[in-house]
C-alpha cells in the first residue's frame, strides 16, 4: 500500500516539478543582455533589451552638412559589432577607408559601408552627445531614441552589457 501511494505520488509531482525545472532554467538562459546608454556618474539614461542577434543604429545630422548619418550594430555571442555604417555623401570626416568594409551605393545619392563587421573594444564606446540639431538618436525596433534631448553636449557610455562577454 505505501509503495503504491510512493508511485501515485512521483506520476503526480513528475509534470509539475518538470514545469518548475523548465521554468527556472528558461530564466537562467533567457537572455538578459541589454544595450544601456550611461552618464558620466553611471546613471542609466536609456536601456534597451538586446538580445544575440539584434540589431540598433546610433543616427545624427553631421554637424557641418546636416545630414544624417547611421552607424549600425548587432549583438553577436556577447559582443558589440560594427555592421555597417550609411553615408549620404562625403562630408567633411566622412568616408570609406579601403580594406575596412565595402562601399555600395544606396540608390539616392549615398553610400552604405557594409561587412565592416569589428568588435567594439570592451562592448563600449564614449560619446559627446550633440545639440538638438544633430540629434545623436539610436534607432531600434523602429523607433527612434534621443540621446540629445536626454543629454545635449554631454559625454555618454553606449555600452551593450551582456551576461557573458569577457573583453
Amino acid at each position: 500500500m505505501l509503495a503504491s501511494n510512493l508511485s501515485k505520488s512521483r506520476r503526480a509531482l513528475g509534470p509539475a516539478t518538470f514545469c518548475v525545472l523548465a521554468l527556472c532554467c528558461a530564466t537562467a538562459w533567457a537572455d538578459t543582455s541589454r544595450l544601456e546608454v550611461l552618464d558620466d556618474h553611471g546613471k542609466v539614461l536609456v536601456a534597451l533589451p538586446m538580445p544575440e542577434g539584434e540589431r540598433w543604429c546610433l543616427e545624427w545630422n553631421h554637424s557641418v552638412t546636416g545630414i544624417r548619418v547611421q552607424d549600425c550594430y548587432r549583438h553577436d555571442q556577447g559582443k558589440m559589432m560594427l555592421e555597417r555604417s550609411h553615408q549620404p555623401d562625403f562630408a567633411a570626416g566622412l568616408g570609406h577607408v579601403p580594406g575596412r568594409g565595402r562601399q555600395v551605393s544606396d540608390g539616392q545619392g549615398g553610400y552604405w559601408i557594409e561587412d565592416i563587421d569589428e568588435p567594439v573594444p570592451g562592448n563600449r564606446y564614449r560619446l559627446r552627445v550633440g545639440s538638438d540639431r544633430v540629434d545623436h538618436r539610436l534607432l531600434h525596433e523602429g523607433r527612434r531614441t534621443s540621446l540629445s534631448k536626454r543629454a545635449a553636449g554631454e559625454r555618454v557610455t553606449i555600452h551593450l552589457r551582456t551576461p557573458d562577454f569577457t573583453p
